[in-house]
């Protein structure tokens, strides 16, 4: 019988946010709000959130310790969700994150957000993100994303709390 060990796991989180990735949602940001883009690896996520006509602020400092902008649109490292989604309800700003749709039912974001009002976007298809070496240059690649993720939202005022993209 097979066995699968996850102390062999590494983990890696440079996994950068494809610019079809934001455009899906780009009608669900507010243009008249500034984005933090806390977590904009190699800066292209920055730069595409620019590129479609947001304001943009990006910085590399530690998102722990600072807080910049209106509402916070990133995709975070996933090794470090726990961490950032605390941090995201103590900051009290409106949020898009991209997130592994199993985060969901987790104990502890059950717990930090059973009574507030999260909504969800969820993409048409998986996205399948860009793995980068430590340098932020895209390594060629043929592997593709195994699970899928959704939009995580809080205080965006969605027309609905379950938006399902076309």
């Amino acid at each position: 019988m097979a066995s699968f060990h996850t102390k062999t796991f590494t983990v890696h989180d440079n996994y950068m946010t494809p610019k079809h990735a934001w455009e899906a949602v780009q009608n669900f940001i507010p243009k008249d709000k500034v984005i933090w883009e806390s977590f904009a690896g190699n800066g292209n996520s920055s730069k595409f959130l620019t590129e479609l006509g947001f304001d943009v602020i990006c910085k590399e400092e530690d998102f722990f310790n600072v807080d910049y902008g209106d509402i916070i649109v990133t995709n975070p490292p996933f090794s470090k969700k726990k961490e950032v989604f605390t941090r995201l309800k103590q900051l009290d700003k409106p949020f898009v994150i991209i997130c592994p749709c199993s985060m969901i039912t987790s104990q502890y974001f059950r717990n930090l957000f059973k009574d507030e009002k999260i909504q969800i976007i969820i993409p048409r298809k998986r996205i399948h993100f860009l793995k980068t070496d430590d340098d932020g240059n895209i390594i060629p690649t043929e592997n593709k994303c195994n699970f899928d993720c959704f939009y995580y939202c809080w205080k965006m005022n969605l027309p609905k709390d379950i938006v399902w993209l076309e």
